[in-house]
């Protein structure tokens, strides 16, 4: 019977095994030959010592944090959540680089879009501080789970020497591990402030390609006219980088558009419905046909027009040609909005803010649903802004989307309102709040109005619950997915074997069980369907068997026992189960102190093979 260990995939060895599976000539005794590899690879291998590279302190070792196994796990918490037995929303506390490992194997290549609103690196912002040898410890250090007290949280001032480096360092491993999880027609979308535009580019053209590069949105986020003396150039716009995972299947797929901003009337009054309309004439770099038209008013035409000639007849009989400045101008082609408005409009680079919203609004929004108090994010992003994203990367109906600096929840408030049903995954570091920190007061107020634990996550799971309050409230027949599941990083269930030789008796007693005390059978069986790559949002069905809980996991697909007093009876019925439920394959995990003997542990794993179930585990 294989055991499972507290350990997440080995992302290594996975890339090992893609290569080989690529290329198995290259592979010596389960080693890889590089002279081999390159000159399989051929040109695309260039030796010379100079070369464009982007480089920097400490690059190698933020590959090697992506490329770590991660030893945590997420706990389910079902007492904070909302609808937990019916939603498909997740909302998971911690830091997103390792939930990004721990979600690799469930949700590679699940994630159609991902919109993250990252620290600008303004020098006040909280940076991640990432610990190669033990991240899980260093994250309970930083959030006040080690030794009673809270590590405060740093900044990344200019002076530090190492300014854009350590911003660097913590967002290319979280990049290369968010890029596993899309789709391949899924886009990604990063805000970000001229401080690290150039640096945040060229770090995703390594990890995207950058061939797959979409361009970058220029958002104006402010309606006013900024004022500052001590500025040659003010502030008023923020940048929005969009990348593919691969522009071919993104285009295959189809790219989604946003809505209609033409101006539409109907001066003539048309009986198809208001219109607006574009110049038949063709621009400079396109190319035409050349013929005659000669205007209603007698004014001879000789150009490159857009279309045919006969088209041009067509369209004028049909009354789809209008001639401006009282039948002197150059034709138009009508287009009416009762026939676009289904398409919508291609997006420019250019987001306006009367169009796409602006922080003043974000700023209203959350304001009016936190009892008021102004602040309790800096600078939410607008409902508009993330919506028209979720429009551009053509969200549908069922599709994934995945924001990894929540903050302001501003991505889930968006999704429920958005006009398809989505999936949304946010994860958020519970940042504690401290009173001396002037940004923190107003979190800090609403936290203890409302008798909350003083942490960003947590007045981030608040804005969620009470979204969706007022999306219900509003529209009462709604019947949409407004709930989430909350999950929260913690290290894994299961011990290590850590022992000395001074341990007393009653130490090794506690080895007898390799899952931790403190630990809920919920905690582990989460755990698991990480380990097996599964949906935390499988339906799950509690059976009794013999006096045992038994968990079923999609409909017979992972059967889980944890009692302590596993029986033959218990294995039967498991057994049965595989011909009550049918499932395609059956896997059965059990917990490895929990026989009754070694005699029943022994039969266990032949009593299922005889049902047809291969695949027997322990923890």
């Amino acid at each position: 019977m294989e055991k499972m260990d507290g350990k997440t995939m080995d992302i290594v060895a996975d890339n090992v095994a893609k290569l080989k599976e690529l290329f198995p000539e290259v592979f010596t005794e389960g080693k890889v030959d590089f002279d081999a590899l390159k000159e399989v690879l051929g040109t695309f291998v260039d030796d010379r010592d100079e070369r464009y590279s982007f480089t920097w302190n400490g690059k190698s070792k933020a590959r090697m944090i992506a490329q770590t196994p991660s030893t945590g796990t997420l706990r389910p918490c079902k007492e904070e959540s909302v609808d937990w037995d019916t939603t498909q929303n997740i909302f998971i506390e911690g830091d997103n680089l390792e939930v990004l490992k721990l979600l690799r194997k469930s949700y590679d290549k699940k994630v159609k879009m991902i919109y993250i609103d990252p620290p600008y690196n303004t020098g006040n912002d909280f940076v991640y501080k990432d610990d190669f040898k033990d991240n899980i410890k260093n994250y309970k250090q930083m959030t006040g789970q080690v030794d009673g007290e809270g590590r405060n949280l740093s900044n990344n001032p200019e002076t530090s020497g190492r300014y854009h480096t350590d911003w660097l360092n913590m967002m290319y491993p979280r990049l290369k591990l968010a890029r596993n999880l899309l789709k391949d027609d899924g886009v990604i979308f990063i805000s970000i402030d001229d401080n690290e535009v150039a640096n945040l580019r060229k770090i995703c053209d390594e990890v995207f390609g950058e061939e797959n590069f979409e361009g970058i949105i220029h958002w104006r986020r402010r309606h006013n006219q900024p004022n500052d003396p001590t500025k040659m150039i003010g502030l008023v716009a923020e940048h929005i980088l969009a990348y593919a995972k691969d522009k071919v299947h993104l285009k295959a797929a189809g790219v989604g558009k946003i809505g209609l901003t033409g101006s539409f009337d109907n001066p003539d009054h048309d009986s198809r419905g208001d219109w607006a309309s574009k110049p038949w004439k063709v621009g400079s770099d396109q190319s035409g046909s050349r013929y005659i038209i000669t205007t209603p008013t007698g004014v001879v035409l000789d150009e490159n027009w857009m279309g045919e000639e006969s088209t041009f007849k067509e369209l004028l009989e049909d009354n789809r040609i209008i001639f401006p400045n009282n039948g002197n101008g150059a034709p138009r082609k009508k287009y009416y909005k009762s026939e676009r408005e289904n398409e919508g409009q291609c997006a420019t680079n250019w987001w306006t803010h009367d169009q796409f919203g602006h922080n003043q609004e974000g700023n209203a929004i959350l304001t009016e649903l936190m009892d008021g108090i102004k602040n309790t994010f800096s600078n939410p992003k607008p409902l508009k802004l993330i919506k028209n994203l979720f429009s551009i990367a053509n969200c549908k109906d069922g599709d994934l989307a995945l924001d990894f600096f929540l903050g302001s929840a501003t991505s889930f408030h968006a999704g429920f309102d958005y006009d398809a049903v989505l999936r949304i995954i946010g994860i958020q570091f519970p940042e504690i709040l401290y009173a001396e920190k002037k940004e923190h007061k107003p979190s800090i107020e609403f936290c203890e109005k409302n008798n909350l634990p003083l942490t960003i996550a947590e007045i981030s799971k608040e804005r969620i619950r009470r979204a969706a309050a007022k999306i219900k409230e509003e529209n009462p027949e709604y019947d949409g997915d407004l709930g989430f599941k909350v999950f929260k990083l913690d290290s894994t269930n299961i011990k290590p074997w850590e022992v000395d030789f001074d341990l007393t008796e009653r130490t090794l007693e506690g080895f007898i069980s390799n899952i931790k005390t403190d630990r809920s059978e919920e905690d582990v069986l989460y755990e698991v369907l990480l380990k097996y790559g599964l949906d935390l949002t499988l339906p799950i069905t509690e059976h009794v068997i013999a006096g045992q809980k038994v968990f079923d996991i999609g409909m017979g697909a992972l059967i889980i026992c944890l009692s302590d007093a596993i029986s033959l009876e218990v294995v039967e019925g498991i057994a049965k189960l595989k011909d009550e439920l049918k499932p395609e394959m059956m896997r059965v995990v059990f917990k490895d102190s929990g026989f009754k003997d070694d005699v029943v542990k022994t039969n266990a794993v032949q009593i299922l093979k005889q049902a047809g179930i291969v695949d027997v585990r322990s923890l």
